[in-house]
């Protein structure tokens, strides 16, 4: 029997304001999960904060975190696939934020872990981010100071990370759209109107080519996916069914098969159990 693959993002999505799976969501994917359900999720946290918010969910399946750029597996704590940037992508990458002065998290990969580098000086607003985020699965080389000595060459690198003002942020943006071959995402998300995250991953690092390498490994027939932001899209594309949240952005709205309640009322997880029965029901 053809099976269904749910995966959802966190933040804005199955998360509450919190950010933390509520008990009745995970009691009702946990039931979906007994009752033959796959799940997973896509997002763009990293195993440090994904294991703890997690850990209440009894899915066997990988995680697909850092957008798409690694999967990870919480039963062994290990990194089951990483796809870093070309080494020559990235020193251009690198170049452009030091050029422009705006600050990034530089996360490569390196003995089984995560190491973070961090170019400028730290922010308030970034140090808040690192706070609870040091763990088994990711250290930060980051000095009191906020500078690293970054290695040369650099190691291995999963992802660029810039939590900026949006106007500080955007040339930088609009330079690596243009001149590198990566897949960089510029958008608004926990943070506040005037915040932006920039990212810049390989060019194979979605969430798009994660769920469709979590469907060859699971065989399902039938993928449900659920997401409230820009860096979502892709994989809302590539799913069969595409859910977007109530409090999603109009982008993502527009584009979705279905929109269900926000993601303060479980909203997804009601959706997963109520659809994996119907649809089981229906084959």
């Amino acid at each position: 029997m053809s099976r269904t693959l749910y995966i959802s993002d966190l933040d804005g999505t199955l998360l509450s304001s919190d950010s933390r799976v509520t008990d009745a969501s995970a009691a009702m994917i946990n039931t979906a999960i007994r009752e033959g359900a796959l799940f997973s999720i896509a997002t763009a946290r990293t195993p440090s904060t994904v294991a703890p918010i997690m850990s209440a969910i009894h899915s066997t399946l990988p995680y697909i975190v850092m957008t798409g750029a690694a999967f990870w597996e919480p039963s062994t704590g290990l990194f089951d696939h990483t796809v870093t940037i070309p080494p020559s992508e990235a020193e251009k990458i690198l170049n452009i934020f030091i050029r422009q002065s705006l600050p990034v998290f530089i996360y490569c990969f390196r003995d089984g872990i995560i190491q973070v580098y961090h170019y400028g000086p730290l922010s308030p607003l970034e140090r808040e981010f690192m706070t609870g985020r040091e763990s088994r699965f990711k250290h930060f080389n980051i000095s009191a100071s906020g500078e690293s000595e970054i290695p040369s060459p650099l190691p291995p690198v999963l992802l660029f990370y810039s939590i900026q003002p949006a106007e500080k942020g955007r040339p930088a943006y609009e330079e690596i759209k243009a001149t590198c071959d990566c897949n960089p995402l510029f958008y608004h998300d926990i943070y506040g109107d005037e915040i932006a995250v920039l990212e810049a991953f390989a060019p194979e690092a979605t969430k798009a080519k994660g769920i469709k390498r979590l469907r060859r490994a699971t065989g399902a027939g039938r993928i449900v996916a659920f997401g409230d932001n820009v860096n979502d899209i892709p994989m809302l594309h590539e799913a069969d069914v595409a859910v977007a949240v109530e409090n999603a952005i109009p982008e993502v709205k527009d584009m979705a098969d279905i929109v269900i309640g926000p993601n303060t009322e479980d909203s997804v997880a009601r959706f997963i159990l109520t659809d994996y029965r119907l649809s089981s029901h229906e084959i």
